[in-house]
């Protein structure tokens, strides 16, 4: 059987859409196995997937070049793999890559696209066109090494049957999050009609999410109080999920539940629209030239008034359900 040694670290949302594309791949290809290296916190996101062994590492334990190559060692040892997949492409897994080539192996890496992707976040381009998917980026890596892989694209329920609706109103970065009073409009508007459901995580956001609850009817606030596990869980069991662009997206595509997702100064374009889930349920500012201005949401507004968050009309969103 052949083994394939696979590894993505960063980030949460990276790490779901890898976990997915994994699980697609073992389900055709029932003459591999796949190890999965990452941080230990993101086993969860690969539970129940059949022939994948987990190894959780922290990297703090394998600083520099030389702690690099001791953690190949240690992994060539305990799983000796037949060939590797990188679906990271970092200064990290480079190093990695090199040791594993040194000693023969057969490496394929993703292809980030990062020159479409500046193209396509140049505000002065007025010609926008969709990227390929990011999980297409990751079944390539696959194919590099010779396995047949068609992903379906299709969510996949975990639960049946469904009620609530989940609300994740927070995201790392500015340009992805709506602002807080727009949320807090869209909750109420929401929980007249839906038993909802606050994701979120850290203290800050926890903080906030508590007020709400016991601001508006028909709301329960789950941040800070569930595992990963527990979490996935809930989302499998929810009707919809409604979340910006961000890893709560990512993690409703994992738990095969409907995610309707809400975009500011990114874009789906960029490849990291939810697997499985639909253009039809994405919201956002279409007539701004300047979008998306990032890839990440991590930069200042070009325009000084992040107008592809404020000009978004709650009642759009919630019409979507």
């Amino acid at each position: 059987m052949t083994r394939i040694l696979t590894y993505r670290f960063s980030a949460f949302g990276d790490v779901a859409m890898a976990a997915v594309v994994v699980r697609e791949f073992l389900a055709q290809n029932t003459d591999a196995e796949i190890v999965m290296v990452s941080r230990q916190q993101f086993e969860p996101l690969f539970q129940n997937i059949p022939r994948l062994i987990f190894k959780g590492v922290d990297l703090d334990d394998f600083k520099g070049f030389f702690g690099l190559k001791r953690l190949a060692k240690e992994l060539l040892t305990e799983f000796q793999p037949t060939c590797i997949a990188d679906l990271h492409d970092v200064i990290r897994t480079k190093i990695l890559r090199r040791i594993f080539r040194g000693k023969g192996y057969r490496v394929a890496v993703i292809d980030k696209g990062k020159e479409e992707k500046e193209h396509l976040t140049d505000i002065w381009n007025l010609e926008k066109t969709p990227l390929k998917q990011t999980v297409e980026r990751y079944a390539d890596v696959f194919r590099e090494l010779g396995f047949a892989l068609t992903l379906s694209h299709q969510l996949t329920p975990q639960q049946s049957p469904k009620s609530g609706i989940g609300f994740a109103p927070f995201a790392q970065h500015h340009g992805k999050m709506l602002p807080l009073e727009k949320s807090y409009e869209l909750a109420c508007l929401l929980s007249e009609k839906y038993k909802i459901f606050f994701f979120g995580g850290g203290s800050r956001e926890k903080e906030v999410l508590e007020k709400w609850e016991q601001e508006i009817p028909n709301t329960e606030n789950l941040a800070g109080k569930l595992t990963l596990t527990e979490e996935l869980d809930k989302i499998a069991g929810l009707q919809a999920m409604i979340s910006m662009d961000s890893a709560n997206m990512h993690l409703a595509s994992l738990a095969g539940t409907r995610c309707i997702s809400i975009w500011g100064s990114t874009h789906y374009f960029a490849g990291f629209l939810g697997y499985g889930q639909s253009t039809e349920d994405v919201v956002h500012v279409k007539d701004l030239t300047c979008r998306p201005c990032s890839v990440f949401g991590d930069k200042e507004c070009y325009r000084g008034d992040y107008a592809c968050l404020v000009e978004l009309d709650v009642q759009k969103i919630a019409e979507k359900l």
